[in-house]
């Protein structure tokens, strides 16, 4: 009987989907955002909690799709949570203890930017917990996450999935952009010699985690416009939320003025300078020189 061959665990050359049209994307983005805006004032009457868990591999496109999310949410009730690395004191406690400082009260939304599951990927993969801490863990969180479901939060955890090949291609973009550069770490450096550590202890987390009660959704990243639509527009599918009515509001008209002038303006020392008005003639400047 001839051997089985082996089926690599990624695509060298993996295919990537048809980009989505600027058009369509802002236009779709915009909708989805107005609905996001509908679902939190939902939340906050009616006293819900939501705790969104955002995963995936370095330069999957979490941290820009959490924007999206976040964009025009009220802050007062949506917090993201993206703790940095323990403090000692911090280390000492239940691993869960200081995630659980982060939950959401009535009619908040939290969105985590990495979570507790810090433990099944990096931690286990870089050798930061021991190998009892990570059994420990995967025993636990399927019990942790149930006792915040029977208590009436609503759970959702999104993995984001990219391809070796594109994560390294935006690995190179952000090497190159002074904006981004400050993305890069040495951890990132690992997520690639370590790619396939990685992808075991993903699979291994999922085996784990993924249950009935509070099952994993990837979303699929080789294009960031496309996964920022989708996992919006998944979200706001599984959150059953009701449009309610704005309550209504009425602009008055302003009184008279009384007896208030403001001071000169020169008296006020301390003008911000206006670079605008520099970049507008500059722009002039460069239209009459051609």
């Amino acid at each position: 009987m001839p051997a089985v061959p082996l089926i690599p665990n990624h695509d060298p050359h993996p295919q990537r989907p048809a980009k989505l049209s600027r058009r369509a994307y802002e236009n779709e983005l915009y909708r989805l955002q107005s609905e996001l805006v509908t679902m939190q004032e939902w939340i906050r009457r009616e006293g819900k909690r939501l705790v969104v868990v955002f995963e995936g591999r370095d330069a999957a496109g979490k941290g820009s799709a959490i924007a999206r999310v976040t964009q025009y949410l009220n802050p007062r009730y949506c917090q993201v949570a993206a703790l940095p690395t323990p403090t000692q004191r911090e280390q000492g406690q239940w691993y869960f203890q200081r995630y659980v400082a982060h939950l959401p009260s009535a009619g908040e939304i939290t969105i985590f930017d990495r979570s507790w599951y810090n433990r099944a990927g990096v931690e286990r993969v870089m050798g930061f917990a021991t190998q009892e801490q990570y059994k420990l863990f995967l025993r636990q969180v399927p019990i942790f996450e149930d006792l915040l479901i029977q208590d009436g939060i609503m759970l959702r955890k999104y993995w984001f999935s990219v391809s070796d090949v594109e994560q390294e291609r935006r690995f190179r973009d952000r090497l190159e952009d002074p904006l981004r550069r400050w993305k890069l770490s040495p951890m990132d450096m690992a997520a690639i010699t370590r790619w396939e550590e990685y992808s075991r202890a993903k699979d291994d987390m999922f085996l784990a985690t993924d249950t009935i009660t509070s099952p994993w959704y990837t979303v699929e990243s080789e294009d960031k416009k496309r996964s920022r639509v989708n996992v919006i527009a998944h979200l706001l599918s599984s959150v059953p939320y009701e449009h309610l009515e704005p309550e209504p509001l009425e602009i008055p008209d302003r009184p008279p003025r009384q007896n208030y002038y403001r001071p000169p303006r020169e008296l006020e020392n301390h003008y911000v300078p206006d670079v605008a008005a520099t970049l507008e003639r500059r722009a002039k400047k460069a239209k009459k020189a051609k």
